[in-house]
């Protein structure tokens, strides 16, 4: 234990939360995935009803078998697994070793929004380890309703059925934390130079949600802008180097904007040859970051004219992603790992 640190009385759990993953890119697997996480209110704030129709009569009878072949493209199959799960899985083994050297009553574990592990079963696993109170890290690093708040909302309903409720944190977004900024231009920069190529331009490209979200008082797209301005700022970009773009639209409601599609479509044809894409909401890389970017987007721009395409990985396990974990769960037990006088 670091000499300047002395632990708060009891264990301590530290609980990583991504967004989500079916168990197998089959039919059924993948339905029971979608139905769970289209379910949520936070997620979709359609009538009910409407959208009742909607998912169970149109969505979920089309959109497993095309959405499990989009799996399918970067299934990691020596695990059997999603690559999510596989990089949330080994940051948590990696911060149980760094947590291990500060303080060996501190647990961490690892779970998904939707799919498994649940949060339940891990809030549950915690407890079972005398961990009475409990760190909970959702790996989104701006704030939207339908990542942050939800992973709250399903931790706080686990708790609803505890008779004894460990004391609960959640770790506020980071969205603009000088780590994380650093960690993402270090990325950036270290890939860059690994190109056979230099990117005229650099995209970073967030998940997109619906304007009327924003509307409604989300941070969310004020977020995504403040981690661009202070990437832009830390590269020496302007604007026209450092685009921020929004991915992954949904449905036929209008969407925050610019899409990052369009917009790749739109470089090529004014003549950009070569392109890097960035995903700083992204914590590891996924379905939407490994399948939509690095393959769907790459053949738009090429197909519309460009040349030489990179997606940049995500932080994921890395060095540089592990510190920006270790320093948010660092700061944020503060209180309950007290530092001595």
């Amino acid at each position: 234990m670091s000499p300047d640190i002395v632990p708060a009385n009891g264990r301590i759990g530290v609980l990583l939360v991504n967004l989500g993953t079916p168990d197998s890119t089959g039919y059924w697997a993948m339905r029971r995935y979608l139905k769970e996480f289209l379910s949520d209110r936070r997620v979709i704030e359609e009538n009910r009803l409407k959208w009742w129709l909607v998912l169970n009569l149109i969505i979920l009878t089309v959109r497993p078998g095309r959405k499990g072949r989009d799996y399918d493209k970067i299934w990691n199959r020596e695990r059997n697994e999603s690559p999510l799960k596989t990089i949330t899985r080994s940051q948590s083994d990696k911060l149980e070793e760094i947590m291990e050297k500060l303080d060996r009553r501190v647990r961490v574990d690892w779970a998904m929004r939707y799919g498994n592990p649940s949060i339940s079963s891990r809030l549950e696993a915690l407890g079972a380890q005398d961990c009475g109170r409990i760190l909970i890290v959702p790996l989104y690093p701006q704030y939207a309703a339908a990542t942050t708040a939800t992973v709250c909302d399903e931790a706080f309903r686990s708790l609803s059925a505890m008779r004894f409720q460990p004391t609960l944190r959640v770790a506020a977004p980071y969205y603009a934390e000088p780590v994380y900024i650093d960690a993402l231009a270090s990325s950036l920069n270290a890939t860059v130079a690994k190109l056979s190529f230099r990117p005229e331009v650099i995209v970073a490209s967030y998940h997109g949600m619906p304007e009327d979200y924003v509307d409604k008082g989300d941070p969310y797209f004020r977020h995504c802008s403040e981690t661009t301005t202070l990437l832009r700022k830390k590269l020496k970009l302007d604007d026209e180097r450092l685009i921020m773009t929004f991915q992954s639209r949904f449905g036929t409601a209008e969407w925050i904007k610019p899409y990052t599609d369009a917009t790749v479509k739109s470089l090529a044809e004014r003549g950009v040859k070569n392109l890097a894409v960035i995903t700083p909401g992204f914590s590891s890389d996924c379905l939407e970051t490994l399948e939509e970017i690095a393959m769907e987007n790459a053949e738009i721009f090429r197909h519309a004219g460009g040349e030489n395409f990179a997606a940049i990985p995500c932080l994921n396990d890395s060095p540089a992603g592990m510190a920006v974990i270790r320093d948010i769960v660092t700061r944020e037990l503060r209180g309950w790992l007290i530092s001595k006088p």
